[in-house]
């Protein structure tokens, strides 16, 4: 699995104007929970940029004091005004104590409604677990290549090994719908095999009257 390092420092003063003197700085304060102990650290703006700025799952090693602390990024803040990073939230994992994370999709295969001309529709991005941290991945793959036209993949059909899903398990992932060309195409299908029929000649002509 992915992981970034990050290097911080310990902050042991609190409040606003210590806040405000850390993003003078340019320092970001964050907190790691969930472990024996809360740690309030701070960090340059630019070490969380890859974690932050990415749709991809991945671990933080945040390093302090000497100390490698392993987490997952639960909660990030920004300014409303300027939209600069201000505070982040990370959770500490503990081998025997199960963590609740949001996981992103892909989607592995070409549908068999998208060969018979239908057009793929991803309704979901990712999906929510809950497990042990050695269970923990990059990815959850869904396979579609079963897909059918006018078919879905709900949450439920998602299967994982060592992890429940949170998400409701109903909620669809992933369509195949008709084409606007397609669906003019079947309309138009039942016309032209009924058109040879209405213009056919008759079989036979009426006979003709005795003199």
């Amino acid at each position: 699995m992915k992981s970034i390092t990050i290097e911080g420092q310990l902050r042991t003063e609190s409040g606003k104007k210590a806040t405000r003197q850390l993003r003078s700085q340019q320092l970001v304060p964050g907190v790691i929970y969930g472990g024996s102990n809360e740690i309030n650290f701070s960090a340059p703006a630019t070490a969380f940029k890859d974690i932050v700025y990415t749709p991809e799952f991945m671990l933080a090693e945040i390093s302090i004091d000497g100390k490698t602390y392993r987490c997952v990024l639960k909660d990030i803040q920004f300014d409303k005004v300027t939209d600069a990073l201000i505070h982040l939230d990370f959770l500490e994992l503990v081998d025997d104590k199960k963590v609740i994370v949001t996981l992103p999709l892909k989607f592995v295969g070409t549908p068999a409604g998208v060969k018979a001309g239908g057009k793929l529709m991803t309704k979901m991005k990712s999906l929510k677990v809950k497990a042990f941290p050695k269970y923990l991945k990059e990815q959850i793959d869904v396979d579609i290549n079963g897909l059918e036209l006018n078919a879905n993949i709900r949450v439920e059909d998602v299967k994982l090994e060592n992890m429940e899903v949170l998400n409701s398990p109903r909620i669809p992932i992933a369509s195949v719908s008709m084409t606007r060309q397609l669906k003019q195409e079947e309309a138009t299908a039942p016309k032209a095999a009924a058109a040879p029929a209405a213009t056919a000649t008759p079989a036979a002509a009426a006979p003709a009257a005795k003199k």
